[in-house]
């Protein structure tokens, strides 16, 4: 008895709990169009026949509970009851999330995970660089950022004024810091001031083009660094994130694997990403400026870049400046982290293979192969599904030929027994 009252107090203080982190989310009207200039909006535009959406909910009331401590208000529209909302933001496709401060709007891209969206609203919360005054600080912003990037210096000067700039640019995408020697102290290697830096995988690696006399070139170079930075170093590539990796113009080498529903990958597969991992960890200084490594666990993302259904586990080098791909030649038991990094320098000279690009004619057999695997999907999925919607097309199309051409044919039998009544009256 006493065993039973407490699962029912549990159930009902979950309950009680699901039901407060829901009521954080702020249901929105067209009178939000009067008052998202104020303060700081993070908000879900959706429809609620999507499945996206439906999926998003839950996920949407752990951001708000997460952020209800913040100025950072959550908050959602159903755009089918508030089109003047959809029309006002140009909403094109649901769920879209966008980030309201002022006059500023972003639209978040990348994964819909909370984790993500809350990093996404706490970097635009603040200013492009936030200003770190005590040592102690930077245990704390070590411990929740794994990816920042760090000014050490004064704020003022040619570097300061593009890194704040550059900060600017990609403040939705990564945070930016800014503090002095004293304070910084041993947690980062300082050896002239101003510096730049940029913190990932528990170490820091300096920014070296600041040393040029060329104003522009330095920009540029500055631009660029912070781009291809911005990502950790062995990434898991997603659909959210993809898009992202390919603006690096880097060639982007992914390990290709597949997880379960949990989200697992099995050991063999484990084993293979390390081994594709410790080429870049053991030789970034040589790989780093060409190549962005990752690895993927979605393999219906890469068959379409490919246009084939790759092995699992393998290896796909994508240039996303051309969007030509590379494979291996050798098969997947035979790769070795020397014999990749004899493909990468194949890569590098462009000598290796490559297949792919962005002609007409590649562009409409890609769509073609990925019309064909979504229908194979369907298939193995539900083929009663299937063969109702591939059927009633067919039907429609019977329908609509039989009544094309069966008038003719009845026109002609009317004629003839017509004929055949005149032939018998004149015999008669």
């Amino acid at each position: 008895m006493v065993s039973l009252t407490r699962i029912s107090f549990a159930a009902l203080l979950y309950a009680v709990l699901m039901h407060t982190a829901g009521s954080r989310v702020l249901e929105l009207s067209d009178r939000f169009l009067d008052a998202h200039k104020d303060g700081q909006w993070l908000v879900m535009m959706y429809a609620p026949w999507c499945a996206h959406c439906k999926r998003l909910e839950p996920v949407w009331s752990h951001v708000a509970q997460h952020l209800h401590a913040t100025p950072i208000r959550v908050g959602r529209v159903d755009c089918t009851r508030f089109t003047s909302i959809t029309s006002a933001f140009k909403i094109k496709g649901f769920p879209t999330i966008l980030f309201l401060k002022g006059d500023q709007k972003y639209i978040y891209e990348g994964d819909r995970t909370r984790e993500e969206i809350v990093k996404f609203a706490l970097r635009l919360s603040g200013p492009p660089v936030q200003e770190i005054t005590k040592t102690q600080s930077f245990d704390l912003i070590k411990k929740e950022r794994d990816l920042y990037f760090l000014y050490v210096g004064d704020r003022h000067g040619v570097l300061w004024e593009l890194y704040h700039k550059t900060a600017n640019i990609f403040q939705a995408h990564a945070f930016f810091y800014q503090s002095h020697p004293n304070v910084v102290n041993n947690h980062a290697p300082i050896d002239n001031i101003p510096a730049l830096l940029v913190y990932k995988e528990n170490l820091h690696y300096n920014f070296t083009g600041h040393n040029l006399s060329n104003l522009d070139q330095v920009n540029e170079t500055l631009y660029k660094w912070v781009n291809a930075e911005r990502f950790p170093t062995f990434p898991k590539v997603t659909r959210g994130n993809i898009n992202q990796l390919f603006l690096t113009n880097k060639n982007l080498v992914l390990a290709v694997l597949e997880e379960n529903q949990l989200e697992e990958v099995a050991p063999d597969m484990l084993e293979f990403r390390d081994m594709v991992e410790s080429v870049i960890k053991n030789k970034r200084n040589k790989y780093h400026d060409h190549f962005q490594f990752g690895w993927i666990g979605s393999p219906n993302l890469v068959n379409s870049i490919a246009m084939m259904t790759l092995p699992i586990p393998s290896l796909l080098v994508i240039n996303t400046t051309t969007n030509h791909h590379h494979i291996p030649e050798d098969e997947t038991e035979k790769l070795t982290p020397y014999v990749i990094e004899l493909f990468l320098e194949q890569i590098r000279n462009e000598s290796a293979p490559r297949y792919g690009g962005n002609s007409w004619l590649v562009c409409g057999y890609r769509k073609w192969f990925e019309m064909k695997t979504v229908l194979i999907s369907m298939w193995k999925g539900n083929p009663i599904l299937m063969m109702v919607l591939l059927g009633l097309p067919f039907g429609f199309l019977s329908l609509i030929c039989y009544g094309i051409c069966c008038p003719d044919l009845l026109d002609a039998k009317d004629d003839e027994d017509e004929n055949a009544g005149t032939y018998h009256m004149k015999n008669d």
